[in-house]
C-alpha cells in the first residue's frame, strides 16, 4: 500500500493505493481526479519544472521559464541541467520556446514573463 495526498484539486484527499494482482486499486479519492492522480503517481510521476536562465541585453537579468507540461519526474536533474546552461537575448515574450525539447522528453521549455530590451 502506498499514501499519498492528492493535488488533483483543493480538497487534499489522503489516497491509499492498493495492488492487486496487478491492477491498482485507490481509497480515499471524492473525485475522478484522485483516481487518476494517484494511478499517475504510482505508475508514472510526473513534474512540470520551473526555473530561470540568463538573458543577456533585458531589463531583468533572469527570464523565468517553465516547461509546458508535465515531464517525468526521473528527468528533472536532466532539465535542469540543460536549463543551467542556456542564455538568451532580450526580449523574450511569455510563450516563447527557449527549448524545444528539454532533456529528450519531447517537452518545450518557455518563457513565463515578458522582458524588453534595455
Amino acid at each position: 500500500m502506498r499514501e499519498l495526498t492528492c493535488i488533483g484539486c483543493p480538497l487534499g484527499c489522503s489516497l491509499r493505493v492498493f495492488e492487486e494482482n496487478g491492477q491498482l486499486r485507490v481509497e480515499g479519492n471524492t473525485c475522478p481526479r484522485g483516481e487518476a492522480y494517484a494511478k499517475n503517481e504510482v505508475l508514472c510521476p510526473k513534474r512540470t519544472v520551473t526555473s530561470t536562465v540568463a538573458i543577456h541585453g533585458g531589463t531583468v537579468n533572469r527570464l523565468s521559464v517553465r516547461t509546458q507540461t508535465d515531464i517525468p519526474k526521473d528527468k528533472i536533474f536532466a532539465c535542469m541541467e540543460q536549463i543551467k546552461a542556456v542564455s538568451v537575448e532580450a526580449p523574450a515574450a511569455i510563450g516563447d520556446v527557449i527549448l524545444p525539447d528539454v532533456a529528450g522528453t519531447g517537452v518545450a521549455l518557455i518563457a513565463t514573463k515578458d522582458v524588453k530590451k534595455k
